[in-house]
């Protein structure tokens, strides 16, 4: 397809991108950037009243001025067809992303009042989209994930549409089944995490969900009450950043702490068992978690990933159980777990979900890599 197949071409100008092909180039610059470590911008312009007349001629101007100002190496073409504009700068320096965005719409801006009569600004949406996206400030620096980087996983949850509805359906029936099922069990539970020490029976904490959405997970409390929970931020900062550098080869590496003192030991049981899990059917329920899905982490693991890590967070919904629970389970490095979860994420099918949670009760009774 020609990069101006269409409206590639408004009026005498150079040729600029149709929606597909710059959305695809956003896609592959994102990617790139991640491997050089370096970032991009993409300036995106609309029309805040589109109904209006000679929004063609104002699209005309917008691409006249966009052309103007862009390098050699910028990107420039249709986000969304007749809609919105873009212009991509890639491989910028860290250190500059802050000038290099005020300097950008400062140069669009001025560049639209110096060609064109009257405020024409006051009809356009201008907005700025940075890759890496910036940390939040405020609880535990919580990150987020702008959809406008990202056309590739809109594309590719359209192609899983009819998979997510039929997968929904099995969740809420699969976990309320469950849940009428095993209620005598879960009382059994709650009343002995009660009588083995003080605190409440269940355990809350605020999980990252798909695309980076905070969500509040449930299970037993396995922990003595007002547990240090440093200990297992220490764990799991190790264990991210040690894969790759050696431990690979060590398959009794656990992803789990052995001998943890912080544990009860009804604690203990109920990890090795994993009927810790259980009250986590109440996620799956109202939707924040799936039967099957990568696990969720906690922001504080978020943090420390890989860019290419973060895909496992933003390609599937987190599951009670998934491909890496009865494969390797805990015995296994971080990154064959994110590989895994990929693996799944980009491959997922009903079948696959079907042979994963039979495959569940075998990799609980083995209790291999639990604790």
């Amino acid at each position: 397809m020609s990069p101006c197949s269409e409206w590639g071409r408004v009026g005498s100008l150079q040729p600029m991108f149709d929606e597909e092909l710059f959305q695809d180039r956003v896609t592959r610059e994102r990617k790139r950037t991640d491997r050089s470590g370096r970032a991009m911008v993409m300036l995106l312009v609309g029309v805040e009243d589109s109904r209006r007349e000679n929004t063609s001629a104002l699209f005309a101007g917008i691409a006249t001025v966009l052309a103007a100002i862009k390098s050699d190496i910028d990107i420039f073409g249709w986000f969304e067809r007749a809609s919105i504009m873009g212009l991509l700068v890639p491989e910028i320096d860290t250190a500059d992303l802050a000038s290099t965005c005020e300097r950008l719409e400062s140069k669009f801006r001025k560049e639209i009042a110096s060609r064109f009569e009257g405020n024409l600004t006051a009809r356009l949406s201008i907005r700025l989209r940075v890759y890496p996206e910036p940390r939040q400030l405020g609880e535990e620096e919580r990150q987020t994930v702008d959809p406008f980087l990202y056309p590739d996983l809109q594309a590719e949850q359209d192609s899983f549409a009819t998979f997510q509805v039929v997968k929904r359906g099995m969740d809420i029936l699969g976990s309320l089944a469950l849940l009428l099922l095993l209620a005598p069990l879960l009382l059994a539970i709650a009343g002995l995490v009660k009588l083995s020490s003080r605190g409440p029976v269940l355990f809350r904490q605020v999980r990252v969900g798909q695309m980076l959405k905070p969500f509040m997970i449930c299970k037993f409390r396995t922990m003595y009450a007002k547990a240090d929970h440093g200990i297992h931020h220490d764990y799991v900062s190790w264990f991210i950043t040690s894969s790759g550098k050696g431990q690979e080869q060590d398959k009794n590496t656990v992803f789990k702490l052995t001998k943890d003192p912080r544990i009860t030991p009804i604690g203990h049981f109920l990890r090795k068992t994993s009927l810790d899990e259980l009250p986590q059917l109440w996620n799956v329920l109202v939707g924040q978690m799936s039967l099957v899905g990568p696990r969720p982490p906690l922001w504080y693991e978020v943090r420390q990933y890989k860019p290419w890590h973060r895909h496992r967070v933003l390609e599937a919904k987190p599951g009670i159980t998934g491909l890496w629970q009865v494969t390797g389970r805990s015995r296994t490095t971080f990154d064959e777990m994110v590989r895994l979860d990929l693996r799944y994420a980009r491959g997922r099918s009903l079948w696959a979900d079907i042979k994963i949670l039979l495959a569940t009760p075998a990799a609980v009774i083995k209790g291999k890599g639990a604790c």
